[in-house]
């Protein structure tokens, strides 16, 4: 019996590093993996519908689907709650699915951009230990995320990044640093793109520290309902190939979106950094 827990807890044990990686990704700023510092505005709220995959050297994970809910508590503050239904693939054991770990966070600015100065922000997040690890669905235990996120917008262009903190005591994990910065350009009125580089560090007892690419965008449908996509790979350290596909809806009072959404002189309103 001994034999078959170690056997398992091996198994499981990558597995859990790789979802991970998709909960960096999935609940950050969607769809990268570098978030921002701007909440919803107050008394406004947006909803995600989404998926992601995270293809590894030793299987595929995903949310498929996963939702996320954000709401303006405060000026300044926003409430955050994520429900992923995770998949877990191994490459030499069965597939297994079912919820995973729920992330619950509070966003709050603390800095105002001005046209001189960027906007700075906190995101603590609670990622909840809902999902089954003996079955690769979770960490098996609650961990946290504490970052610090900064913005500057010019005109069409955009920046944002920072680095934090996770603190995971799991069994086979590792508290360790993470950091992002990412680079978008909103082109005519439908669509913005951009780039990002993320690292983070040794993240499990047998992991490594790794950098990823990633570049994606939305396109407007409307002001308030958009297509979310981005695509990347590692360049550095442990091998992933990440994709996140997802739907977005805003709900509030359009006239003080239009004046709140403008935090800096000529920038679009409905740009990602406002997610």
């Amino acid at each position: 019996m001994k034999t078959n827990s170690l056997e398992i807890r091996a198994i499981v044990r990558p597995v859990i590093a790789a979802l991970g990686l998709i909960a960096g990704q999935a609940m950050a700023g969607p769809p990268f993996m570098t978030d921002d510092p701007a909440p919803v505005d107050y008394k406004h709220s947006e909803f995600y519908v989404f998926s992601t995959q995270d293809k590894a050297r030793d299987g595929k994970d995903s949310a498929i689907p996963a939702f996320e809910f954000n709401y303006g508590v405060l000026p300044n503050t926003q409430l955050h709650l994520v429900v992923p239904f995770a998949r877990s693939a191994p490459n030499d054991t069965p597939a297994a699915s079912g919820i995973g770990d729920v992330e619950i966070g509070v966003k709050y600015r603390f800095v105002q951009e001005t046209g001189s100065s960027p906007q700075i922000g906190i995101f603590p997040m609670a990622e909840l230990a809902t999902g089954d690890s003996s079955k690769g669905l979770g960490n098996g235990r609650t961990w946290w995320r504490l970052p610090v996120w900064i913005q500057k917008g010019w005109g069409e262009w955009t920046t944002y990044g920072g680095a934090g903190y996770v603190v995971n005591r799991a069994a086979g994990q590792k508290n360790y640093p993470f950091a992002g910065w990412l680079v978008q350009k909103d082109i005519g009125e439908k669509w913005t793109l951009g780039g990002e580089v993320f690292a983070h560090g040794r993240d499990a007892v047998d992991g490594q520290a790794t950098t990823l690419l990633n570049v994606g965008g939305f396109y407007k449908f409307t002001p308030d309902f958009n297509l979310l996509f981005s695509v990347g790979r590692s360049v550095s350290g442990e091998s992933h190939t990440v994709a996140y596909l997802g739907l977005w809806w805003a709900f509030g009072d359009k006239g003080n979106e239009l004046q709140s959404g403008l935090n800096h002189e000529g920038q679009n309103r409905w740009s990602l950094s406002q997610r």
